[in-house]
């Protein structure tokens, strides 16, 4: 009986059943200007961000940590190019073409910025971290920022160059 044992827990060792299971990761950090969906025309900014988050959205409670702080510092990225880059851009624009292309290209941003935020969110909540309130409060900002998106549909939108 032990040689039977003895070879089932060799046979498991050699399958890899009972080894440490292996994080997965499917994101790589990408640089702001790589990650910008500011560029192009409005109207289609929530596609082109869940282009950007290339993870399976039917299982969040698998992303890994690493995937997931990836989402985070790309939030942080959008977040301090629109502070950063996008506000003294519209500020210093002098015609309204300009300053109406930027203003585009700040609202798909925002739209990239907040469907991170909002997918982290439910990564985390899918894990066993109640963010409910949370997600319904980013949720309000995200479908606000759609909707300017879509109105605009068809418009130029401008991106900027940040290093962040």
């Amino acid at each position: 009986m032990q040689f039977k044992s003895s070879a089932l827990l060799l046979s498991l060792l050699a399958c890899g059943a009972l080894s440490a299971p292996v994080e997965k990761r499917a994101l790589t950090l990408q640089a702001y200007n790589d990650l910008s969906i500011s560029a192009g025309t409005a109207g289609n900014a929530q596609a082109e961000a869940l282009a950007k988050i290339p993870i399976d959205m039917n299982d969040l409670a698998g992303v890994s940590a690493d995937d997931l702080q990836t989402l985070q510092t790309e939030r942080e990225s959008a977040e301090d190019a629109e502070t950063d880059a996008f506000n003294p851009a519209i500020d210093a624009a002098t015609d309204d073409a300009t300053k109406t292309a930027l203003q585009n290209g700040k609202i798909k941003n925002k739209v990239l910025k907040l469907q991170l935020e909002v997918t982290g969110l439910q990564i985390q909540q899918a894990q066993g971290k109640d963010t409910s309130a949370q997600i319904d409060e980013e949720m309000t900002k995200l479908n606000t920022n759609i909707g300017l998106d879509q109105d605009a549909a068809g418009q130029e939108s401008q991106a900027v160059q940040f290093d962040g």
